[in-house]
């Protein structure tokens, strides 16, 4: 059962999920009267203007839940790999699954030309599934290869490096590739680089959450594998658990999540890397029962509150959203280290 205090800290996290959720809808480079909002999310839109329930409906209503489930999303897989590599510094982004991710786009853009660009440009449904199963299959790729590694490393530091190595290394066959791109492409990919949640119209936006929504439920069928793994290898085999499956299991779910999410986002950093340990320090547990969907709503509420910084009133337009996550998760990694010090001995 899950104690009193615990349920309490998840009614404050959901009121802070509900609340952030409904300032990105009325707050922004034009700021709409919170009666307004409610009004055309119930359908009511007498007293409104057509351009806001049109601001609202089709550009604040999808990034807000894309940043939702995005920023759900990252969660989930970044606390899953720092479990399989108990390591509290990995996520996919330090280990170059994303950068996997990056590299299987780049391609699909460089050299499908008008499908590339339809798809960054938001005009077709086929675009987006071979932006998604491209970032799918590039993450994968970058995911298997460390796995493969790891079972020849017994030192988690050093595959740490080995990840960082990779992700280099896939850095690099981008640069290839934008070199003998022409220079219409290599915008579109800085463009898409610097990450957006507001890249998901309301066309794709069932796909992407149904994507999200289904990757998710598969973690949550893995919190008995992950509890175990915190045991180590040896313990969680006498207790019957096959690390093979379940490493593979994991590493499925966190590059299918991982690609979904940059595949239409872009690049997100420090959500996967910040988040894991907010909820640990948060509840003050390491068990994935309570840290999964802790980690599934706090990677929403940092999302959205993310997505908001960069939609203050007196920008035009929208910061880059890596940017955004990046001053505010970088300080949460390195309050985590101070607090710390020795987890590397743990």
């Amino acid at each position: 059962m899950v104690p009193v205090r615990k349920i309490w800290i998840f009614g404050v996290i959901t009121g802070f999920l509900v609340l952030l959720f409904f300032m990105n809808l009325f707050f922004g480079s034009v700021i709409i009267p919170f009666n307004q909002v409610i009004r055309v999310l119930i359908g009511n839109i007498n007293g409104t203007s057509q351009t806001e329930t049109l601001i609202i409906l089709n550009f604040r209503l999808p990034q807000t839940y894309t940043a939702l489930f995005a920023g759900a999303a990252l969660a989930v897989a970044g606390l899953m790999m720092q479990t399989l590599f108990r390591n509290p510094l990995v996520d996919p982004s330090i280990l170059g699954i994303s950068s996997g991710a990056g590299l299987g786009v780049a391609l699909l853009m460089f050299f499908t030309g008008r499908i590339g660009s339809e798809a960054f440009a938001g005009a077709d449904w086929f675009g987006h599934i071979g932006l998604t199963l491209s970032a799918f299959l590039g993450s994968l790729v970058v995911l298997s290869l460390i796995i493969f590694i790891s079972s020849r490393l017994g030192n988690a530091i050093t595959l740490l490096i080995v990840g960082i190595m990779i992700a280099y290394v896939v850095g690099a066959l981008v640069g290839l590739v934008k070199y003998f791109s022409q220079k219409e492409d290599i915008y579109a990919f800085a463009i898409w680089g610097l990450g957006s949640f507001s890249n998901v119209g309301n066309s794709q936006l069932p796909l992407f959450i149904g994507t999200i929504v289904f990757g998710l439920f598969l973690s949550l069928l893995m919190m008995k594998s992950l509890n175990l793994m915190l045991l180590g290898e040896r313990y969680a085999e006498n207790l019957g658990l096959n690390i093979r499956i379940s490493t593979i299991y994991i590493v499925l779910i966190t590059g299918f999540l991982t690609a979904i999410v940059t595949a239409y986002t872009g690049p997100v950093a420090f959500l996967g890397l910040a988040v894991p340990h907010l909820a640990r320090s948060i509840f003050k547990t390491a068990d994935h029962k309570i840290l999964l969907p802790a980690s599934m709503m706090l990677g929403g509420v940092l999302a959205l509150f993310c997505n908001l910084v960069a939609r203050l009133p007196g920008f035009d337009g929208s910061l880059p959203i890596n940017s955004i996550t990046s001053l505010i998760g970088a300080p949460i990694v390195i309050w985590f280290i101070l607090k710390h010090r020795n987890f590397s001995a743990s």
